[in-house]
């Protein structure tokens, strides 16, 4: 079996490339060609846990099926020490004996494909002209969500609000001279930083809401990404109401994502108010923005799917 560290994994797979495949994945699913079990996480001493991540999907010529699993440490203190709060390995097995085939390592993967995944989004919900970007977090989804977005939007201005502004400082300094044609902001509250930005992207694992609806403005785009278990919230119930909302994958929406399993219950909206899942935007069976003004929300959880494409690049590629 083949092991390939971080280093291997951003080698061999680019952030471009990686766009196009979480476009061509997120197609799959919703054509329901992939078998995609909810995240389980377990509890390890009440702080950290451990998420498992199954999935099995069928590839373009049906003759074969890609499966495998992502295994996720997820422990808050780790950024303190250096390393990822995510962290962990990805396993794909050979379909026709059931061996394992190639493990490599899950925070490159998570922080590629997550990425990937909400410019491929902001590629097709945003409006076409957008030139600011307000990203909430300092951590390594940040980092990786702004060159993704970059690739996507020709931005002239991003504003950073991290839970200080000296975070915020910090982070602009290290990205800086990996974007020159960019004013960079290091904004002194998430309010300020998101003010009539074009899009906004939220990273960050909050129990709380940290972001507002009533500071998102009309034709905005929102992608909410950091809140993937339902113990934990980003986003606030006003701006889910006010917002066209689309998923990655509806199942693990309405099980895992509290603010939409909360207006639910309370009644406030319906399913029917998930105007699509992401990949049928992509195919075109069905549409995005419905207007200029419309405030767009993809509101991402991430699936297997994702991982085992962006593996199975990274292993073609190995």
């Amino acid at each position: 079996m083949k092991l390939l560290d971080a280093d291997d994994v951003r080698r061999l797979l680019p952030m471009a490339d990686a766009i196009d495949c979480m476009e061509e994945t997120m197609i799959h699913v919703s054509q329901g060609k992939a078998n995609l079990p909810l995240r389980t996480v377990m509890d390890i001493d009440g702080t950290n846990k451990l998420g498992i991540m199954p999935g099995a999907m069928t590839l373009d010529d049906g003759a074969e099926t890609l499966y495998g699993i992502k295994v996720l440490s997820l422990f808050p203190g780790n950024p303190a020490k250096g390393l990822s709060s995510h962290i962990g390995v990805v396993v794909l097995f050979d379909p026709t004996t059931g061996a394992p085939e190639i493990a490599m390592n899950a925070d490159a993967v998570t922080a590629i494909r997550t990425a990937a995944a909400s410019a491929a989004a902001t590629r097709k919900l945003a409006n076409g002209e957008a030139k600011s970007l307000a990203i909430v977090g300092t951590g390594e989804q940040a980092e990786s969500h702004l060159e993704a977005l970059c690739l996507v939007c020709n931005f002239s201005e991003v504003r950073i609000a991290g839970r200080t502004k000296e975070k915020a400082e910090n982070f602009i300094a290290s990205v800086k001279p990996h974007h020159p044609d960019v004013t960079f902001i290091a904004a002194p509250d998430i309010q300020s930083a998101v003010a009539d930005a074009d899009v906004v992207c939220s990273v960050t694992s909050t129990a709380e809401p940290v972001l507002f609806g009533e500071w998102i403005g009309p034709g905005t785009h929102v992608n909410a990404v950091g809140a993937s278990m339902p113990f934990v919230q980003e986003i606030d119930e006003t701006l889910l109401l006010k917002s066209e909302l689309f998923t990655d994958y509806r199942p693990s929406a309405l099980a895992q994502a509290k603010e939409i399993i909360s207006a639910i219950e309370s009644g406030k909206i319906s399913e029917d108010h998930i105007r699509a899942e992401i990949g049928e935007v992509f195919s075109g069976s069905k549409s995005g923005r419905r207007s200029a003004d419309a405030i767009t929300l993809y509101r991402s959880l991430g699936v297997a799917a994702q991982d085992l494409a962006a593996a199975d690049l990274v292993r073609k590629r190995a």
